[in-house]
This record gives structure tokens, sequence and C-alpha cells, in this order.
């Protein structure tokens, strides 16, 4: 445990890329197949969930360290971590460390869920007493389902690469899908046989930059496949030994899920991979996310929820052919290929080929944008017609261009401190907008300011607060911010009768008064009534 800590440490202790890599690679060279699978599993990002009540942690964390339940709150306010508050407050007692980060999940970590509430908390204030400084910290961290470092993904497959002498590549293939960290699935990754590839995973999935230039600089227009940028879930839907599994870009098999789709893909032939976008999907147009999120965590569907939200794969890439991986092909032959897979299949299918936009001019492409919210997207795609499909996000093929966020004025009427380095400020906001002459609740937000702002307004809300409500401070309706968000819809779980996708403060709106700040009416105009 001792060796993963100081590998937490030196991470989070460099922003340098290099330095983070050579952490890395240190470790993977001197841990134990097992440490080293475990911290695979942590470092990209398959935490574990909380094993024990949040009231339970706080409640036997002061006890341990003999303060009274309002001043760990407290404490905990002004740390803003659970995980921080419990390892700065329990006494250290004598360390016994030799045990791996292994030995700590399985014997002292996993077990927790089985236990009842009284054998947790003897093993925690045994787990607390025998682990100090940096290990009790992520030990804690990994108690509270709070871990994470700044490392990425790609980090830890150039290290592994770099330990194993394995192309990155096999590297994040080998790491998709559904997997158990062990010492043998360890060596199996870092194994130099590469023709091992699990037999029902997907390809690691190719991103798009966002397009910051003009999009006159891209060259030419005839070198570019535009397509829409669909608002629901990246997907890749892999038919192989006359079985389907759909597979998000999140790693998650979402078997069962989506029976309209699976069903369709049985028509498609073995070694087949396409690559598209999960949507709710209804007489050729989508439906809002929310309608999709209905879904989304829906392990059984029934037939009411299948018929009120059906949904589609709009397929725009084919991966594999003939169980023949053709990633490095052109966009413009995949996309061939692609249109054969999904012309095999029946009229009226849940899968469908995601339209290419016909714009033969950069003038077009940006009245497609303009338009894009008229058919449901986020904005478009831009793809280098000779690009191949490669791993991870990279500059120069795949570019994203959304449209300009919709954007509303409304006044801050409630905040709570953060977390992390914003811990002590308030940092997160609730905002409301008038209907009438209330004010009503209308959206949170937790970015946007810069650090100078967000000290001004914790300034604002500590001298003008109303109520407090725990941690959430009631303040005098004064401020207003212009929020940004990316969509906007019904919704009957919000007293305003609206939700907002993405939304995150533009800027501080010190030139207009609470009065001036948008309404209900002008806000419901965006939705087109």
């Amino acid at each position: 445990m001792k060796q993963f800590a100081a590998l937490y440490d030196a991470i989070d202790a460099s922003t340098a890329t290099s330095s983070k890599v050579a952490a890395l690679v240190t470790f993977f060279r001197d841990a134990p197949p097992a440490d080293a699978a475990w911290a695979v599993a942590f470092l990209t990002g398959r935490r574990p969930k909380r094993l024990v009540k949040a009231p339970d942690l706080r409640a036997w964390a002061g006890e341990a360290a003999g303060v009274p339940p309002w001043l760990f709150e407290e404490c905990y306010a002004q740390a803003g971590d659970l995980a921080e508050t419990m390892s700065l407050l329990v006494p250290e007692g004598e360390p016994r460390e030799s045990e791996g980060l292994a030995w700590w999940v399985e014997h002292r970590l996993l077990p927790l869920a089985t236990r009842d509430a009284e054998e947790q908390k003897a093993d925690l204030l045994d787990a607390w007493s025998t682990l100090g400084g940096s290990a009790r910290f992520v030990f804690n961290k990994l108690l509270t389902g709070a871990f994470r470092v700044g490392v990425s993904d790609g980090l830890v497959v150039r290290a592994l690469a770099q330990v194993s002498g394995v192309n990155a590549e096999t590297i994040a293939h080998r790491l998709m899908g559904q997997w158990e960290p062990s010492a043998t699935w360890y060596a199996q990754l870092v194994g130099t046989e590469t023709t091992d590839a699990d037999w029902s995973r997907p390809y690691p999935f190719f991103l798009a930059y966002p397009l910051e230039a003009d999009v006159s600089t891209l060259g030419d227009v005839r070198d570019w496949q535009v397509e829409w940028k669909w608002d629901g879930i990246r997907c890749q839907l892999v038919r192989r030994r006359g079985r389907t599994f759909l597979w998000s870009r999140g790693e998650e098999l979402l078997a069962g899920r989506f029976p309209e789709v699976e069903s369709c893909a049985e028509w498609l032939p073995d070694g087949t991979v396409l690559d598209g976008e999960l949507l709710a999907w209804r007489e050729g147009r989508p439906l809002p996310f929310s309608e999709l999120q209905k879904r989304i965590n829906r392990k059984a569907v029934g037939k009411k929820l299948l018929a009120d939200v059906p949904c589609a794969l709009l397929v725009y890439d084919c991966l594999e052919q003939g169980g023949i991986d053709v990633r490095a092909h052109s966009m413009t032959d995949r996309r061939a290929m692609a249109a054969s897979s999904v012309g095999a299949l029946p009229s009226g299918a849940s899968i469908a080929l995601s339209p290419v936009l016909d714009v033969p001019s950069w003038e077009e492409v940006h009245a497609a944008r303009a338009n894009a919210r008229g058919a449901m997207a986020e904005g478009l795609m831009l793809k280098r017609r000779v690009s191949p499909y490669g791993v991870g996000r990279r500059v120069g093929d795949w570019y994203k261009w959304k449209v300009n966020p919709l954007t509303v004025d409304a006044v801050l009427v409630y905040a709570q401190a953060g977390h992390g380095r914003r811990a002590g400020l308030y940092t997160d906001y609730t905002f409301a907008i008038w209907d009438g002459d209330t004010l009503v609740p209308f959206a949170k937000a937790y970015s946007g300011l810069t650090d100078a702002e967000i000290r001004q307004v914790d300034r604002f809300v500590r001298a003008n607060t109303v109520e407090k409500f725990g941690p959430v401070r009631t303040v005098k309706p004064e401020l207003v911010f212009e929020l940004a968000f990316e969509g906007i819809q019904k919704s009957t779980r919000h007293k305003s009768g609206i939700a907002v996708r993405f939304p995150r403060i533009a800027h501080w709106r010190q030139d207009k008064p609470a009065h001036e700040a948008d309404t209900l009416d002008s806000v419901r105009a965006l939705l087109g009534e």
C-alpha cells in the first residue's frame, strides 16, 4: 500500500506528463503483479463504489478522533473531502504497512460490503490504526469511492507499453471491456503474445478535437466528410461468433438495455464491428437526451418503456468487416463498408446509417451548423476523408464543431462550499429566474469563474447569508450571472418545469441588477413555446 501511495503522491505533485509517466513506469516495474493489476484498475477509473454508509464513516471517524459530531461536520465543511477529513482527524497508531495494495483491497476493503455495521466499524478502526500518512489517505479515498488522480488512461497505457515492450494500441485494446484485476490478468495485459484479443471486446474509441480555428483553415471542403454531431451515447456494436455485444464509450456492456438494436444486429454477418451513436429515436428524428436517460440505467426494459422511448443506433463507421480489422483504411472506404453492412438490414431496423451532409462549400457548412438544433443535433462532425480510425484523441483528422450555447441571465440564490482545492470557498451555486414576482430555482453550476471572481462571490455569500440549511446557504438575491447550456427541455422534476443540459457560468453580469434577470416566459421561448 505504501508503494501505491507513493505513486499517488508523485502523480499528484507534478503537472509534467513526462514525470507522471516516469513515476508510473517505476511503479509497474517494481510492483508485484497483483498490486499492479489493482493499480491499473484504480488509475483507469474502475474504483469501487462506496462500501460503507457516509453517516457511519463520519460517526466512527469522529468517535475515533474524540470530537463531537458538530465539530467533525465543521472540519468536513472546511476540508471539503471526507477522506481527507478522516485522515487528518483520526490519530495514527503504529503503522504496519508491509502488505501491498492487493492485500488491502482484497482482505480489508472489498469484504466490507458483506459485513454488518459493527464488523465494519471494527475493521475500519483497525485499518486506520495500522495505516499512516499517504497510505491511509489513499485507503480512505478508495473507501469513499472518491479516488481520483491526475493521470489519464493514455498515460497509463503509455507507461505499460514502456514496461512491457508491447505497443500501446494492443495495451489499450486489452484494457477495453470487462476484466477483473488479478496477477494472472496483469500477466496477460503485459504479455508479449499479441494474438489474444478477447473476441467480445470492442476497439478503443477514436475521439474528435474541438474545432477552435476558422473552419475554412481546414483546406478544401471536399477533403472532409461532414455529419451531424448527435447528442446520445457513443457505442460500438460488436457481432462475433453469432453473438452481439453493445459497448458504450465508457467501456460498459449495455446487454439487454436496448433489445431493439441487439435484435436487429442478428442480421449482420459475423466479424462486424460498427461505431455509432445510440439515440432515443422516433419517426426519423432524435428525441431529447432526457428521454434516452430513462433507458440508460434500466437493465430490464418493459414493453411500455420500449414503446414510449424507442431507440436506434445511428452508424457512422465500420471498424471490422468479415473478421478483419479495417481501421487502417480511409474514412471513405470505411464509410462504404458501414453502408454495405447497414444496407443489408431489413426495412425499419433500429440500426441506420447516420447521414453525411451535402455541403460543397464552407459557407454551406456554416449554414448547416446554424441549423443543427433544428435537426436535434449538437453541431457538426468534420472527418478527413483519408483518415484512418485511430486510438484516443488526435489533432488533425476528426473535429467536433458544436453550436454556440444557449444563454440565460439568472440570479444566485443558494451557495455551497466546494471540494478539493476549493474546500472552504463557496463555489457550488444554484441560480433562479423570475416567475412573476417569485424567483424559481432554474439550474446549478460549478464552473466558469476565475479564482479572483470565486473569492469575490465567496465574500458576498458570507456577508449576505440569510438562511442556513446544513451546508447550503441562502443568499440575498442580488448577483446576476449569464449561464450557458447546450440543451433545454421540459421537466416535471424541476420547480421551473425546465431542465437544461451542461449548465456553466459564462460570465458575471455585474452590470445588471437582479430585477432584470430573465423570466420563466423568456426561457420557455427557447423551447419554442
